[in-house]
């Protein structure tokens, strides 16, 4: 089995009011038919339809305060209740004592290198971002330290260019419009998401990361946000016409809630959305309760084992 797995930072499920909820006020007409004409609300979850669950995920694990990027994230790369471990949630980039869990094998991209299982996080990363990590002015967030202390590289503007990864926003608009990156290709929604499936099955389990969708719920810019998210209905649904769902499975989910509250800058203790798209969708939906589960669902189904 492939996995794909899209991690949308900072979105979590929320009410059904259209004045604080882009996930309300956007038209999203293929992601809507998938959850039987709802919304990706609280209402709506749990949800069972042919080849779809929805799940709502608890991101607090059990902890005091508002779930945070880097213990989330870690998290979602680990299986550990992080927070739990150490009394507190931390973000937005790791400190210490999280960048620990990190390391030392710890992480699934780690789990599935021993097994010799291919991974790859998919998004390409810009010339100015490495030089930032070099310098120091810049700290890897936890999806990134998690691959690279796996052993593996991240994914360059040449890799953009010659199409083995994807921009952050999908289709590639800001590497031209805003970055100026000569030679970068930018592609429709549609074709955005046909590209994705076709890179994703080059692995065994590939991660794509969206944390664009945090930064629109902090600027609490609605607009914005419902454009991101009519662009990702185009995405998934070009997506999901190319995949293979009767063998393979794409699971959406994040860290913790922020975009689907607009009343609020910050992040919110809202449940976290599990979808999860394919043929196989209710035997990994089962038992599914929290952000700590998602780990061992992947290496279950890949490995067909849980980590120790």
């Amino acid at each position: 089995m492939k996995i794909l797995f899209i991690f949308m930072d900072g979105i979590g499920l929320g009410s059904d009011d259209p004045e604080i909820n882009p996930f309300v006020r956007a038209k999203m007409p293929f992601l809507d038919s998938q959850l039987g004409g709802s919304k990706l609300t609280a209402s709506t979850a749990p949800y069972e339809g042919k080849q779809v669950s929805l799940l709502a995920l608890d991101a607090s694990l059990g902890v005091e305060g508002l779930p945070q990027s880097a213990t989330g994230q870690a998290v979602l790369m680990t299986g550990i209740n992080i927070p739990a471990a150490l009394g507190y949630h931390y973000g937005p980039k790791p400190n210490p004592d999280v960048a620990k869990y990190l390391s030392n094998g710890n992480t699934l991209f780690s789990w599935l290198h021993a097994e010799n299982k291919t991974t790859a996080l998919l998004n390409a990363y810009p010339p100015g971002y490495f030089s930032g990590i070099e310098s120091g002015k810049r700290l890897y967030s936890s999806i990134p330290l998690a691959v690279t202390n796996a052993g593996q590289s991240l994914f360059t503007k040449d890799d953009f260019i010659a199409g083995r990864a994807l921009s952050a926003d999908f289709t590639g608009h800001a590497w031209t419009t805003m970055l100026k990156i000569a030679g970068a290709p930018s592609r429709s929604a549609q074709e955005a998401g046909e590209k994705l499936a076709q890179i994703a099955r080059e692995y065994d389990f590939s991660l794509f990361e969206y944390w664009a969708s945090d930064y629109a719920g902090h600027k609490q810019d609605m607009g914005w946000a419902v454009q991101q998210l009519e662009t990702f209905d185009g995405v998934l649904e070009s997506l999901v016409k190319t995949w293979n769902l009767n063998e393979d499975l794409i699971l959406i989910s994040s860290d913790h809630g922020n975009m689907e509250d607009m009343s609020t800058r910050h992040h919110t203790d809202a449940k976290v959305p599990g979808l999860i798209l394919g043929s196989k969708h209710k035997s990994f939906a089962k038992g599914l309760t929290d952000i700590a589960g998602i780990a061992p669902k992947f290496k279950e189904n890949i490995l067909g084992q849980y980590p120790d």
